[in-house]
């Protein structure tokens, strides 16, 4: 298992320079110059020129990328445009609030989604399972700004029960339970269609599992169902949702941009926004270079979790 694991990180580095360098070309050969936001409309060639060079972007392309990936092995991903900070510090501070969001979303999705999809197989065919698959396409359908906009609309401006964005209380105490207070409505947003796609994936995983005949010789032995659902059938089923586990872990990071921005939650995706609508090109690479990372890392996380529920997979 070291071996394949250490095999798989040194196989991360190739496909993460690449990663850059597509990354790089398409922010540069996207429309639009950054020096047109630092600079007055009536500017003259030579302030366009200063401002250009002062930014770092007057050298060709290749030049800057490989000033970029020099700085970067360095552990230096740039300068904020705008406010001339280091692009680290900044990502570092938003890096917090994103693991809290996805964090939380990630616990309650799961802990609700798996034991409805269960249920859901067990009673299949009845009124229950056909509530929650209904409740399930509903959850995958809806979008998450309008669900965001409908909850902060009734339960923030009507009722006043929730915050309507932020982490914490503007002027007021930022500690735990207000944090909580804040989360709520964010992690509903983005949990619905998590919970909704998990409930579908156990439900027919279980139903297969359930057909099985090493399910039938338990039933015929005797056993309760209790000890079968959890000996056997849930470990056998936690297979292809380790998959769906792994693909939800990077693809959290892309949805919570527009839940961060309805919300105003100041986390990775209020800050991509703000990059792109700004055309802060370094944060944007590095917002992409740890996209990638979790990408990569969850799926050697996946691959891990393979081996740990069945002993039948060895990595040599």
């Amino acid at each position: 298992m070291k071996k394949y694991i250490i095999k798989r990180l040194l196989t991360a580095i190739p496909v993460l320079l690449m990663i850059s360098i597509g990354a790089f070309i398409m922010m540069n050969l996207a429309p639009g110059d950054p020096t047109d936001l630092y600079v007055s409309p009536d500017a003259t060639p030579i302030q366009i020129e200063a401002t250009r060079r002062a930014l770092g972007l007057d050298q060709p392309y290749p030049v800057q990328y490989v000033r970029w990936l020099g700085r970067a092995l360095q552990g230096d991903l740039g300068i904020n445009y705008s406010t001339r900070y280091p692009v680290l510090p900044i990502l570092i501070s938003r890096v917090g609030p994103t693991i809290v969001l996805m964090g939380a979303t990630l616990l309650v999705s799961y802990i609700v989604a798996i034991p409805l999809g269960i249920l859901s197989a067990r009673k299949h065919g009845t009124w229950v399972d056909n509530l929650l698959t209904g409740g399930s396409f509903v959850g995958v359908s809806i979008p998450n700004f309008f669900l965001g906009l409908g909850l902060i609309y009734i339960f923030s401006v009507q009722l006043g029960w929730f915050p309507t964005g932020g982490m914490s209380q503007l002027g007021g105490e930022s500690g735990f339970f207000s944090v909580i207070h804040h989360l709520i409505l964010p992690v509903i947003v983005l949990s619905a269609f998590y919970i909704a796609n998990m409930t579908r994936y156990m439900r027919a995983t279980m139903i297969q599992v359930y057909g099985e005949n090493y399910i039938r010789t338990a039933t015929a032995k005797g056993l309760a169902s209790e000890v079968i659902l959890t000996r056997h059938g849930i470990r056998n089923a936690l297979i292809p949702v380790i998959t769906i586990i792994g693909t939800d872990l990077p693809r959290l990071v892309g949805g919570a941009i527009v839940t961060e921005q309805i919300f105003q939650w100041p986390g990775l995706g209020r800050l991509t926004i703000m990059a792109i609508q700004q055309r802060e090109y370094p944060m944007l690479m590095a917002i992409t270079m740890l996209s990638a990372v979790v990408v990569l890392f969850a799926n050697l996380f996946v691959d891990i979790m393979y081996a740990v529920v069945d002993p039948r997979i060895k990595y040599n």
